[in-house]
């Protein structure tokens, strides 16, 4: 497959084959937004090539942006008169590398200091265009010599790994000798679980064991698109999208990812806990680093006897080199993996060393959207592109990523370790860290208490008078709580630098868990749990855990470390979050939750720092959230933000929608929460379905509104019969509750279709009942035969009752503009949620340019202008809106006659 350049708009881009005219319109646009500095709403239809017209152009304008960067060091340099000794050459001229010489000067300067300065101006930027020069010239040089260097680099390894045996049995004789050189004075390993005065923490900076006059780490962060997705498969599928295509060979791509995703020490990965590997790895580095600086100091010390030793991974010449074959050719996390156990080099470190070089950065949504993550990866997003795709749940995800529950057991746990352990260093601890310890105490013990329960006593063991949900402000909270008078910004700082979690988990990991494990599975804070949730082939647990595995996973998971993003979270301003009281019966099963109203306030530092910003999906509809709540409220001027929507590559007619107003029998069809469990409106489904079965060929897809609801459908069809009706045409298959269960749904669905299409017996394929917001509702392609018509029964709004929910529509009505001629803004958001929910569903059906499928959508509030308008441009310009079953039948029928009847 020939590369093609495309021109479009006077621009040339690149592209593995000639694109559809979306692809086109995509790419110029796009170009145009990046060369602005703007921010971007792109929605463009699965099956539209949207990765690949991303990749064009975005690495288009990204070469452009280098060739004009390139051009104008040269005029600089150029105008400067700067040899290569720095000497001048010829007077320098006016160009738009100097100051405008009719600029006054403080002071009314005479003419010749002002040209003074301004020559002195011109030389130090000159000075600066060369180091950069230089630097990008070594890094050339460096890569090109490790593309064509497979030699070297082997018996490079090979020396390397010589080295480490040598050390390794110096490291083992020098143990054997220190273990007879006489009795310890005090317990091995225990002083490195006594917190460090709190003023000296800056030496745990050089924690990476990295020199700081390494020159690599100076690196100035070249300009570089940050391209984030949801999860590790879809990153995977983009850089492999980005090797194919006529960038591949010369992008240097980076891909990044958890310590759980590319950490190749196997003692450490085997841990299986992502906060264990966490600790562990910090450990493993800490070791490092004393240990070279007792070397570096030459000093006798007695030796400590811990339960790791340095990670022999983690070698800053071995990382370097990895680094250098990270960029010379696009890998995506497995690869990475590969050659980190190759290289023998860290894959988690060595990528991050190859962030500053990098044109192009790959990682998933916590990373770039949690700002201390984004700060620890060494992420800088100053002057630099960022896309965000996938991206039609970005507030959801901000929401639940900024969110933190800790549960009433943890609380207590947490408040007894820590007890324990300020008693058994109390007298080795300075002054500041007593004082903060017993502030963290006292915190512990107040939220304890607001629940209704009492530190001292066992948690499992506590029944609460009160029951039931309670809401509250930030500072109705803390009043209640009565730690209203404590500065919590203080706190939560104190906990960062001092890393007291980190202590209070190697001491409990020495001497064991103060209080049972509960028998509850303990909650994640919300980013940890959003990173956990990325994980490929994750399954549910066993129902019966050993009790092994109860205290392996107490042990993985500090409770103090929960209750510090939870500290955190109440640092937010008070009208931007609120804390839900959770009281269930007994205090372990009890829970203090922060709930994030405002999402743009954590957002708001990416759009204010990146040059520009791209959020893109293939279902972006209704944008009004993204505009009103993520955009307009992190302060971003409504000029500034530009809306794209393609259509979709298929011919008009491979597609039928049909809004259907009423069933068979004239039975008008509105499924609100009232009408809808009525039994002549589950008898109307299921005969609506039961015609559908006859003439749709191939597979059915079906989306109720929750899992309760379909329940209940289904046993009134088994008790009226329309199950056994259905079932003569189509094999039934249901949407599994555990995601464990769902691929093995799935392809027993396909292959039911696929023995059907070459049977010709009396059944034609297979129905499957999902459900909104399940988990076949997204991710999942029911292409060609697999989607020949997608259903959707009612709307599916989310719940009024929800306490979350109406606190989220209170915020929106007090803080959001009401627009002209619109309902509240909190009504709004009850709707968009509902159709983003429909989009989703209905958009697992057409995925490619030949493909074909009707959507039927079973609800007369769908005719509704507002909603309407607010399903994607592609399928609302073909709705049909059918006032009875007899018309959208009849349409029906002839769509996949004449589809069906050519083959």
């Amino acid at each position: 497959m020939a590369d093609k350049t495309q021109e479009v708009s006077g621009i040339d881009f690149p592209f593995p084959f000639p694109p559809y005219s979306i692809q086109k319109d995509f790419m110029a646009e796009l170009y145009q937004l990046l060369e602005a500095g703007k921010i971007g709403i792109f929605e463009s239809p699965t099956g539209t090539g949207k990765s690949l017209s991303l990749i064009c152009g975005a690495l288009t304008w990204l070469r452009d942006f280098e060739q004009k960067k390139r051009q104008e060091e040269a005029r600089c340099l150029l105008v400067s008169g700067a040899g290569p000794e720095g000497q001048d050459l010829h007077p320098a001229t006016p160009s738009s590398c100097q100051a405008p010489p009719t600029a006054p000067r403080p002071g009314g300067e005479p003419d010749w200091v002002t040209q003074f300065v301004q020559r002195k101006e011109e030389r130090d930027l000159a000075e600066r265009v060369k180091e950069e020069q230089i630097r990008r010239k070594k890094r050339e040089e460096r890569l090109q010599q490790t593309r064509h260097s497979a030699q070297l680099k082997r018996a490079a390894r090979l020396r390397r790994q010589e080295e480490e045996e040598t050390e390794a049995l110096l490291r083992l004789s020098r143990e054997m000798l220190a273990e007879g050189s006489g009795a310890e004075q005090l317990e091995p390993g225990e002083e490195e679980l006594v917190l460090a005065e709190y003023e000296s923490d800056e030496e745990r900076r050089a924690a990476t064991g990295v020199d700081e006059d390494e020159e690599d780490l100076e690196e100035e962060h070249v300009t570089k698109i940050y391209y984030c997705s949801r999860t590790h498969s879809q990153l995977a599928q983009f850089v492999q999208e980005v090797r194919k295509s006529p960038f591949g060979k010369e992008t240097r791509l980076v891909t990044l990812g958890s310590r759980q995703n590319l950490c190749v020490n196997e003692d450490v990965r085997n841990l299986g806990s992502m906060q264990l590997i966490n600790d562990r790895c910090m450990e493993m580095q800490r070791s490092q680093l004393e240990s070279k600086n007792r070397a570096e100091a030459d000093k006798p010390k007695r030796r400590r006897q811990e339960g790791w030793t340095a990670c022999p991974f983690h070698n800053h010449e071995q990382m370097q080199l990895l680094r250098d074959e990270i960029l010379v050719e696009a890998k995506d996390m497995e690869q990475l993996v590969a050659l980190g156990r190759e290289a023998r080099a860290c894959p988690y470190y060595g990528s991050r060393l190859a962030i500053p070089a990098a044109q192009l950065v790959v990682l998933p949504y916590p990373m770039l959207l949690h700002a201390a993550t984004r700060q620890a990866a060494g992420i800088r997003l100053q002057g630099q592109v960022v896309v965000i795709d996938e991206a039609h749940n970005l507030i959801d995800t901000i929401t639940g990523i900024h969110g933190t529950e800790v549960s009433g057991s943890q609380l207590c746990q947490a408040h007894s370790q820590l007890l324990q352990y300020m008693e058994r260093y109390r007298k080795r601890l300075k002054a500041k860290n007593l004082m903060y310890i017993k502030q963290l105490l006292y915190l512990l013990e107040k939220f304890v208490a607001v629940l209704g329960g009492n530190v001292k006593q066992n948690p499992s063991a506590q029944s609460l008078l009160q029951t039931g949900t309670e809401l509250k402000t930030i500072n109705d909270f803390l009043f209640q709580s009565q730690v209203d008078n404590l500065n919590l910004f203080k706190v939560q700082r104190y906990c960062e630098k001092s890393k007291v979690s980190r202590k209070l988990c190697g001491f409990t990991e020495r001497y064991g868990a103060v209080l049972p494990a509960p028998r509850e599975q303990c909650r994640l804070a919300g980013l940890q749990h959003f990173l956990q949730n990325l994980q490929p082939g994750v399954t549910e647990a066993p129902a019966a855990p050993s009790e092994e595995a109860k205290a392996a996973a107490m042990r993985a998971t500090s409770p103090l470390m929960h209750i510090e993003d939870f500290l955190a979270a109440l640092t937010t301003a008070n009208q931007d979050g609120r804390v839900i009281l959770s009281r269930q019966g007994n205090l372990s099963q009890s829970s203090l939750k922060f709930l994030l109203l405002n999402p743009a306030v954590h957002f708001a530092q990416v759009v204010k720092e990146c040059r520009a910003l791209v959020i893109a999906g293939g279902t972006m509809q209704p944008v009004s959230d993204f505009r009103e709540q993520l955009l307009a409220c992190a302060g971003v001027e409504a000029e500034r933000v530009v809306e794209f929507s393609c259509g979709h590559v298929i011919p008009p007619d491979n597609i039928l929608p049909l809004v259907l107003c009423s069933g068979p029998t004239d039975q008008q069809l509105e499924f609100t929460y009232q009408k809808r469990g009525l039994p002549v409106m589950m008898d109307e489904t299921g005969r609506i379905l039961c015609n559908l079965c006859n003439v749709v060929p191939g597979g059915l897809v079906c989306f109720f509104p929750s899992y309760e609801y379909q329940r209940q459908v289904l046993a009134h069809w088994d008790k009226s019969g329309l199950l056994a009706r259905l079932t003569v045409r189509k094999k039934i298959f249901q949407e599994p509750r555990r995601a464990s269960e769902v691929e093995q749904v799935l392809a027993a669905y396909s292959r039911c279709i696929k023995s059907c299409g070459r049977g010709g017996g009396p059944v034609t394929g297979a129905l499957l009942l999902s459900v909104v917001g399940g988990k076949m509702s997204e991710g999942i392609n029911f292409s060609d035969d697999l989607g020949r018509c997608v259903v959707m029964v009612g709307m599916p709004y989310p719940n009024i009752r929800s306490p979350e929910l109406q606190e989220k529509m209170a915020y929106l009505d007090q803080h959001l503009p009401r627009s002209p001629g619109q309902g509240p803004p909190g009504k709004a958001l009850l709707e968009n949620l509902c159709m983003k929910a429909v989009n989703q569903s209905i958009g697992r059906a057409i995925r490619h340019q030949r493909d074909f499928a009707s959507i039927m959508l079973l609800d007369q509030r769908y005719a509704r202008p507002p909603v309407l308008a607010k399903l994607p441009a592609w399928i609302r310009e073909r709705v049909e809106i059918k006032a009875t079953f007899g018309a959208a039948f009849a349409a029906l029928r002839k769509f996949h006659r004449e589809k069906v009847g050519p083959s």
